[in-house]
Parts: C-alpha cells; sequence; structure tokens
C-alpha cells in the first residue's frame, strides 16, 4: 500500500513508529468489519477477508483497528495499539464491548422529538470524553418540527463547550453541516438509538447509490422508538474524503471506569466540589457545601446534580478497583473499596 493510500485510510505517526523490522512482510489493514466469525479489512483498494490466528477471537477487534496481516495468505499477524477506543460495558459481562477504534470525532446521533433524552445524551458523552474523541450532538429531523432551537438549547448545556449541529438527514446538505470533522484521513462514528436516522445519514455522508445503501427504517409516532436496520459495526468511505463508522442502535448504555470522562462532562459540579468544606463532601446534605449553594442560587440544576450521582454510583459500582503496592496489584471485584 502506498504512502498516499495509507494516509487515505487514517494511517498516522501514531501507527507507524510501531512498525519494527521484524514485521517485515506484513501489511497494515484497517478493520472494516467485525462479525461473530469473521473479520474484514480496508487495504487501500478494496476490502479483504482477515484469517485468524490460532485462540484468537473477533471479540478481540474493533471496527477502525489498524492491524498487520500476511499479504499473501492475509492471515492477521497483530494488532497495533490504539490511539482511542470507545466501548461500553453490557450487563452480566466482566468484559467490556469494543464499539469503534482509532476514531477523530464521534457524531451522537438524536432527533428533535419524544427520542430526545439528555440522561442518555451524557452516558454517550463520558464515554467519548473517556475515549480522548471529540464529541458532537447531531440533531436530526429539524423538517418535522416547527422550532428546533428548544433541542439546540438543551443539547448545548449538556457539557461546557459542545458543538451541536441540526440537519435534516436526508438532504445532502447535511454533509456540508458536517464537514468540518470530517475530510481526508479523518474518522467519525455514528452512535445513537435505532430510528434517529443513522444509517440515513451514513447513506448521505456515503453518498451510497440506491441498491448500496444502507437499510433504514420507520419509527413509532407514540414514542419515537425506532427498530434496529443496522446489525454490525461497518466502516465506510465518505464522498468528500475520511471514513465514518456505523453502529447499530444500543438499548441499554452502561458505564465504568470513566471518571475522567464524568468530570468532563459534569465540569461545574468538579470545579465547584473543593469549594466544600468537607473533602469528602457527598454535595447531599453536608454543611459549607459549594455544590448546594449553587443550586440555592440557581446557576446549577438540581436535575443535572443528580445525573451526575447516579452515573458517579454507576461508574464506581462498576469499575473494578486495583489496590496494593506499586508492582504487585491485584484487582477486587467491581464495587469494592480500597482497605
Amino acid at each position: 500500500m502506498t504512502a498516499s493510500a495509507l494516509a487515505d485510510l487514517g494511517w498516522q505517526p501514531f501507527f507507524a513508529d510501531q512498525i519494527t523490522p521484524d514485521d517485515a512482510g506484513l501489511a497494515p489493514m484497517r478493520v472494516a468489519s467485525v462479525h461473530r466469525s469473521r473479520l474484514s479489512a480496508e487495504t487501500g483498494a478494496g476490502q479483504v477477508r482477515l484469517e485468524l490466528p490460532l485462540h484468537a477471537t473477533t471479540a478481540d477487534y474493533a471496527v477502525g483497528d489498524w492491524v498487520l496481516a500476511h499479504a499473501d495468505s492475509r492471515v492477521l499477524a497483530r494488532r497495533l495499539d490504539r490511539r482511542a477506543l470507545l466501548r461500553r460495558r453490557t450487563e452480566g459481562a466482566d468484559t467490556r464491548q469494543l464499539i469503534a477504534a482509532n476514531i477523530d470525532t464521534l457524531f451522537i446521533v438524536t432527533s428533535c422529538n419524544d427520542d430526545f433524552n439528555a440522561a442518555r445524551l451524557e452516558r454517550y458523552l463520558a464515554l467519548a470524553n473517556e475515549a480522548g474523541t471529540q464529541p458532537v450532538i447531531v440533531l436530526t429531523k429539524i423538517d418535522k418540527v416547527d422550532d428546533p432551537a428548544p433541542w439546540r438549547d438543551q443539547a448545548l448545556a449538556l457539557q461546557r463547550g459542545l458543538a451541536v449541529v441540526l440537519l435534516n438527514a436526508k438532504d445532502p446538505d447535511a454533509t456540508t453541516a458536517l464537514a468540518p470533522w470530517c475530510g481526508t484521513g479523518r474518522t467519525v462514528a455514528l452512535v445513537g438509538s435505532s430510528g434517529v436516522g443513522k444509517s440515513t445519514l451514513l447513506n448521505t455522508l456515503a453518498d451510497k447509490a440506491e441498491g448500496q445503501a444502507q437499510l433504514t427504517g420507520a419509527i413509532r409516532e407514540g414514542d419515537a422508538k425506532g427498530r434496529h436496520t443496522t446489525t454490525a459495526r461497518s466502516l465506510h468511505p465518505i464522498a468528500g474524503g475520511g471514513w465514518v463508522i456505523d453502529t447499530p442502535g444500543m438499548r441499554t448504555l452502561h458505564v465504568s471506569d470513566v471518571a475522567d470522562g464524568l468530570a468532563t462532562l459534569f465540569a461545574e459540579i468538579t470545579e465547584l466540589a473543593p469549594l466544600c468544606r468537607f473533602r469528602d463532601c457527598t454535595h447531599a446534605h453536608e454543611p459549607g457545601c459549594a455544590v448546594q449553594a449553587a443550586i440555592a442560587a440557581g446557576t446549577l440544576s438540581a436535575d443535572r446534580l443528580e445525573r451526575w450521582r447516579k452515573l458517579s454510583d454507576e461508574n464506581t459500582a462498576n469499575t473494578p478497583v486495583q489496590t496494593g503496592p506499586r508492582g504487585n496489584r491485584t484487582t477486587l471485584p467491581r464495587g469494592s473499596k480500597r482497605r
């Protein structure tokens, strides 16, 4: 693969620095789809199916991963370290599910109807912040409402400095609205509930012909809920340059190991906490609580504090704790406390 083709796929010095003399004869490829029993990868000249090495499973790989493979046999040799990784905890599982890797921007798609849910959007924002990926809220179906401004204002209030874009996913101008985050060598991902227009937006960004377009589905009028039309994560070229990862709708989104992501999301609470009288203030009933003082003054919403508390408690309960001396640490079960 030429240097230009690699760069178009999103290859960066971060990945090139991981190549060693032992990797001679191996070709860099980018994982384009992950299924239960197979992987496919972009080579710069089209997609190929990769063969997994012994004892490896597809669960070890995410769409967007960079891997090295034997050019002739297409047997995967190793995965390169990730620059960013988006993952989520699923109920009852000890490991987190991989969503997408090495993405520059996460488009969190919701719509101007009953699908809009601040608490759910905050969960996506926490994951994006923790992964070191820039989040952008994309509000769709603006053509279905008289004034989308109330939804825009609610979205802007979710996180300091958050970018919010309003568009009609079917309109070709949607590509222009999202152009600041796209372009040659850049990778974006689409996440959100079923029925918000992710597949429609993908078809617009990739300028897919009718026979190649992702399936789209209608929503129920009563609650704006949609059905899953995307069943697997996949990588697609954007018509104007760059790549987009499409993901299935997520019914549940649990958080774990996202303390830094929550600190960024709830920066107004994080910055007030050191001003509390007590270092271990829970911001519930303690005297001298700066957070409660902000609520009383009307500069902080009580609902916002409650959502912070719920996510913080969930994150603590779901995050394994490491304890013991450096070099000999052990991992305690989720929800345990250090002794």
